[in-house]
C-alpha cells in the first residue's frame, strides 16, 4: 500500500525532526551573534575623534576634503628581549606580558644574522611585537593615555620631538607595570617597550596636532 502525501514513515519523521532541530539551533546562534554585535559599544576615543577632533582639525588646517584630515592607521608595540639570546625562556615572559597588555597574540621577532661577539645565532628569538588596528587600536590607545601614562612615577610628559618627519610618532616606556592589566606578583623582570603611532598626516605639525587633541601629554618646552 502506497503512502499518501500527508503520511510519513518513521525514518522520514526522524529526518524532519533533526532538520528542524538544526534550523532552530542555527537560528539561535544567529540571534546570539546579532545581539552581541548590537551590544558592542564603539571605542569612546574613536567616537570622540569622529565627533570632535576631526572637525577641529579640518577647521585648524583648512582642509578642503575630509579625506585630508589626519587619522590613525595602526599602533605597533615592540618589546626587545636581548637577554633571550642567553636564556630562551625569557621570551615567554615577554610574549605573555605583551599579550596581556594589548589583548592580541604577539609575534616573536628572530635574529636575521649571526653575531659571534653577542653569542647570537640567526633564528634565535630576540623580541616580540604586536600591530594593532581598528577598534583594538583605539581601545589600547585610550587605556594608554588615561590609565597607564598617569601611573608613571614623576611623569612630566612625552617629548614632542620624536616624530619621523611624516607625522608618525615613536616613544619608549621603561616598564610594563604601568599597565593595570599586569599583576606585579607575576612579573619575572622589568621590560621596556617602544610604541609607534602611525598616522595619515603628511607633516609633523599635522601629526602633533592630531595626537595632542587625542590626549597625548606632550611636555611644554
Amino acid at each position: 500500500m502506497s503512502t499518501t502525501a500527508t503520511e510519513q514513515t518513521p525514518a522520514g519523521r526522524g529526518r524532519a525532526q533533526r532538520g528542524s532541530g538544526k534550523d532552530s539551533a542555527r537560528g539561535r546562534e544567529e540571534q546570539s551573534s546579532a545581539a552581541q554585535q548590537a551590544e558592542r559599544v564603539p571605542p569612546r576615543l574613536k567616537e570622540r575623534y569622529r565627533a570632535e577632533i576631526a572637525p577641529a582639525l579640518r577647521e585648524e588646517f583648512g582642509y578642503a576634503n575630509v579625506m585630508q584630515i589626519p587619522g590613525l592607521v595602526k599602533i605597533t608595540v615592540n618589546m626587545g628581549v636581548g637577554e633571550a639570546a642567553r636564556d630562551a625562556k625569557l621570551i615567554e615572559g615577554a610574549v605573555k606580558d605583551l599579550g596581556i597588555i594589548t589583548g592580541q597574540k604577539p609575534a616573536v621577532a628572530r635574529a636575521k644574522k649571526s653575531i659571534a661577539q653577542f653569542k647570537l645565532r640567526a633564528g634565535m628569538p630576540i623580541g616580540a611585537h604586536v600591530t594593532l588596528r581598528g577598534d583594538r587600536m583605539w581601545e589600547f590607545l585610550d587605556r594608554l593615555l588615561t590609565l597607564a601614562l598617569p601611573r608613571i612615577r614623576d611623569f612630566r610628559g612625552l617629548s614632542d620631538r620624536q616624530f619621523d618627519g611624516r607625522g608618525n610618532y615613536t616613544f619608549g616606556l621603561t616598564e610594563q607595570l604601568m599597565f593595570h592589566e599586569i599583576n606585579p606578583d607575576q612579573v619575572d623582570r622589568q621590560r621596556g617597550m617602544d610604541v609607534t603611532v602611525v598616522t595619515t598626516a603628511t607633516t609633523d605639525n599635522e601629526g602633533r596636532a592630531l595626537l595632542r587633541r587625542l590626549g597625548f601629554p606632550f611636555r611644554e618646552n
